[in-house]
């Protein structure tokens, strides 16, 4: 449980769902875990209790994405809080992780609700590399939390497909410009997962059982199920794996 030991992780949307598990399954395997929000403080707070209740480390990050000066507010935190830990200024493990969903079919998406999607889950992502590179340490990780939907046909979570599809270009050719620095990227694509964002999927036994239903194993997936993948990810066993996105849907649409 202390393969990442002495490694620092940012988590970005850690505060519940699927990035609260990530930050969760980090720090227990040995990481200092950044927990990033951007506006429920108290979820975010209570992760960060139940990481240094089990014994791990980690500290809040307020920061919205998707907003003028997001990325550089976000790390000005970031080195803030690694320093009154007395922790290197330094990152080894990114996870873009933070999302969310505005449902729409072509007909009903609007450009501020596309240009919204767009800003969180592909430019945040690409700026939050790029600000993050004088601290990104060779043999670094960044894992990109991506969707099944880049492979299903989704027509009402259109453009929130289509910003994680750029999420996953973006990923392959990170791949490619950071091997020479050890650093691997890859992206995790859940599917039907049980968190509060997708809760109208699961709010009625009727409805869990329709979405458990697109799982080769009857079931929706948990936010641990993920958690998992990216833990692997994020460890020295998957060094020889980059530029790959790793389904993680439970064998959704096979």
């Amino acid at each position: 449980m202390s393969s990442l030991r002495d490694k620092t992780a940012l988590v970005t949307g850690a505060g519940r769902g699927i990035g609260r598990a990530i930050a969760r399954r980090l720090a227990a395997d040995g990481a200092l875990v950044a927990v990033h929000f951007g506006s429920d403080e108290a979820s975010a707070r209570e992760t960060v209790e139940l990481i240094t209740g089990g014994g791990g480390r980690a500290f809040p990050l307020h920061a919205p994405l998707g907003v003028p000066d997001d990325v550089q507010t976000l790390y000005e935190r970031f080195d803030s809080g690694l320093r009154e830990l007395a922790e290197p200024v330094a990152l080894d493990i990114l996870v873009n992780n933070a999302g969310f969903n505005i449902r729409g079919d072509v007909a009903g998406v609007s450009p501020q609700d596309f240009d919204r999607l767009m800003a969180v889950h592909a430019k945040a992502p690409l700026f939050l590399v790029q600000e993050g590179l004088p601290r990104l340490r060779e043999g670094g990780r960044v894992i990109n939390i991506s969707s099944a939907a880049t492979r299903l046909a989704l027509p009402t979570s259109l453009a929130y497909s289509m910003a994680k599809a750029a999420l996953e270009a973006f990923t392959r050719t990170l791949a490619k410009e950071f091997g020479p620095r050890r650093i691997t990227v890859n992206s995790v694509a859940p599917g039907f997962v049980k968190t509060e964002m997708n809760q109208r999927r699961w709010s009625t036994p009727e409805a869990e059982a329709a979405h458990a239903a697109h799982s080769v194993f009857d079931r929706m997936g948990e936010p641990a199920d993920i958690a998992d993948v990216v833990a692997f990810l994020a460890s020295d066993d998957s060094r020889w794996i980059t530029g790959q996105c790793v389904d993680a849907s439970g064998g959704t649409g096979l």
